[in-house]
This record gives structure tokens, sequence and C-alpha cells, in this order.
């Protein structure tokens, strides 16, 4: 069973406006609220994909108990952990030609909360892999992934890391099944700049040596690398109309997992990621996925000499 963990859920309010000016009335359409938390966003694609798996997560207020209802009704199980302030909202905006992005920090989550997570993956019976995602909220140290991964150890429990903080460069040591940065993710965390192929061979090699056993590197327009300590492969991306970055990096990550995982199809992994995310990048929030399939018809993947 896979199960995915989001610390810092929250719920997206995605929608349009003709005007984006201040101190005046701007006028809204088409508002779209989603649960959302990058751990969530993958449980939400492997049902879409026919796999199932367990949320972990915090949860506060009427915004929180909202996430865990819409789980519920999409036939996502979910374990949540309780804290009292209400979990955040984030706000995606669209004017027709720019995207706005206002992302909150979240609530404050404290030692008990902490705590009770730790003993429910301590007392997890079925669970093969872990999905980390996102940010952490008020209240958790950094030091508190290394505390789930010494548990993970223990249990023989497979961890995907997805997070943008500077402390993976740490977590490389515990050797994670997988790692999932963008290009913007590796020079804030590991300080190389991607302009080209030689730079995408280089870091990818990079992060091998320090500890990632795969690494799945996304580049939006630009299209996605996976490397796994030997062969190193490349697939392009659909050309799309930008509507919401959001959630699209995460859908492309549970697309490539229901593949990758579970059928072994390399080539068939990396053109449904790449699909997944351009369709959720092309609409709000989640979308309905009717494009997958058409792009990828059209993607190739080619293996980086």
């Amino acid at each position: 069973m896979i199960y995915t963990l989001t610390t810092n859920p929250a719920i997206d309010m995605n929608f349009f406006s003709k005007t984006f000016e201040p101190s005046v009335v701007n006028r809204t359409e088409d508002a779209k609220y989603s649960p959302n938390g990058k751990g969530i966003n993958v449980s939400l694609i492997l049902k879409h994909y026919g796999i199932p798996s367990v949320a972990l997560g915090f949860f506060g207020g009427f915004t929180g108990k909202y996430i865990v209802e819409e789980l519920s009704k999409r036939d996502v199980k979910t374990i949540p952990i309780w804290v009292n302030e209400p979990t955040r909202i984030n706000i995606f905006i669209n004017d027709e030609k720019n995207e706005f992005k206002f992302v909150n920090e979240g609530p404050f989550v404290s030692i008990e909360a902490q705590s009770e997570l730790i003993n429910i993956i301590k007392g997890l019976r079925d669970c093969k892999y872990l999905v980390i995602s996102g940010s952490l909220p008020k209240g958790i140290e950094e030091d508190y992934y290394c505390e789930i991964f010494q548990i993970c150890q223990e249990k023989s429990i497979e961890v995907i890391l997805d997070i943008s903080s500077k402390k993976l460069k740490e977590l490389l040591k515990y050797n994670p099944l997988l790692i999932k940065p963008n290009d913007e993710e590796v020079e804030a965390i590991f300080g190389y700049r991607i302009n080209n192929e030689k730079d995408v061979k280089f870091v990818v090699k990079k992060l091998y040596e320090i500890g990632a056993r795969n690494i799945l590197l996304t580049m939006g327009e630009h299209g996605l690398y996976f490397y796994d300590g030997y062969k190193l492969y490349y697939c392009d991306a659909p050309r799309i109309k930008l509507l919401s970055s959001a959630c699209a990096g995460d859908s492309s990550l549970a697309a490539f997992l229901s593949e990758w995982l579970f059928k072994g199809d390399l080539e068939f992994a990396l053109k449904k990621a790449s699909a997944t995310g351009a369709n959720v990048a092309e609409s709000q929030g989640l979308g309905t996925l009717e494009n997958v399939k058409d792009y990828m018809k059209i993607l190739n993947v080619k293996e980086v000499k």
C-alpha cells in the first residue's frame, strides 16, 4: 500500500479575473475549490489511475474538515491528525496573461500532534511506500523528516521525496527510493543551475552519488528526465496553454508512480507523467485529465547518451 504524507495541506482556490487593479472591485469568475497539498494530490491522481493509497496529514478547522470530507467523497482514505488552527487556503488568480500565486503559511502543529503522526507511522502494517511531499507548517522543525526516515528504515518502508526544503540535501543520506525535484529546486537546494542537457547529466549524477537511488527531474514545458544510476532518459512535453501550474508536478509524480512501481514500463511511465502534468497545468485544479491519452500518443522518450 502507498501512503502519502502532507504535513501542510490546503484548499486551493483557483479563479479568473479580467482585471487585477488595486483599490477597485475586481470581478472574478469560474472559481473552483479543491482539496490540496502535494501528497493529497498524489493520492487523488493515484486514485484516478486505479491505485489505492492512504493520505496522512495534519488538518484543522472548517477547512481541514472540508478536505477530509472531499477526499472521502472521492474514495480516498484519510488518516487525519487534528490540530487547533484552520488548514490554510491558497489562492491562484489567472488574468488570461499571467498567473498570480498567493500561498499561505499554514497552521501551527503542536508537539503532541507531531508525536501522534509518528506513532501512527510506527503502527502501520501495510505500508510499502511513503510519499512525503510539500512544506512543513509552523511548529515542525526540519529534523522531523529524519525521525520519519529512521522509522521507515526500521520498518523497510521505501520513501519517495518531493520537498522544496534545503533539508533534502541532507536527507539523501537515507537513500530514498526516488526524489522529484524541479530545475528551480535543484538550484535553490543544491546550487546547480540547469541551462542545457549537459547540466542535467551532471546534476542527476551528483544527486545519485549523494544518495538518491532514482531521480525524476521535472522541467515544466521543457519535459522531464529520469535517472536510475545507469541510464538517463528524457521525455518531451506537449504544448499547452498554461492556466495554473498548481498540482502539475505532484500529478506528474503520481502518474509516474502508478506505472513505475507496479508495471515497470519506464517509457510508458514517463509519457504518462508528462501528459498528466500538462493536462493538469492547462486546467484549474486537478482537472478531468481527459487529454492524457491523446498527449501520450505524441510524446517521445529517448535515452540521453
